[in-house]
């Protein structure tokens, strides 16, 4: 394999890391306003928590951890949140919707499991602190 088609390739995980986390933030931001809106929360209620529990839940998956994830910080682990929050959304939250209806929720589901898997990659503040340099072959 030529050079520059390996180099080429260190593109996919920051990619697929801020692409998959910006538009994830969307559904956070709007959960945010949702909890400091003042007005009666009406939310899926996870494991008996109450509605107002699950709901900070949620904002700390859908916004706070992708923030984490754009970063490249604690990446793994800032995944590992945003993809339970999606298995909970798809499997708790909509689980008696169709298919076609859970499909968002599924597909970050498995965005962030890949990114749980593979890490930040070579552009991110995990690689930064683990002392390699991000350029480095």
């Amino acid at each position: 394999m030529s050079k520059s088609k390996r180099d080429f390739g260190l593109f996919a995980l920051p990619v697929l890391r801020i692409g998959v986390s910006a538009l994830m933030m969307i559904h956070g931001i709007s959960k945010l306003e949702k909890l400091v809106s003042g007005d009666p929360i009406k939310f899926y209620n996870f494991f008996g928590l109450g509605a107002e529990i699950s709901l900070i839940l949620a904002v700390i998956g859908e916004l706070l951890a992708p923030i984490m994830i754009i970063i490249g910080f604690q990446t793994r682990f800032s995944a590992l949140i945003a993809a339970v929050t999606m298995a909970v959304a798809a499997f708790g939250a909509h689980a008696g919707d169709s298919l076609e209806d859970r499909e968002h929720s599924l597909l970050y589901l498995v965005a962030f499991i890949a990114i749980t898997l593979a890490g930040a990659g070579r552009w991110s503040l995990d690689n930064y602190f683990s002392g390699r340099k991000p350029l480095k072959k």
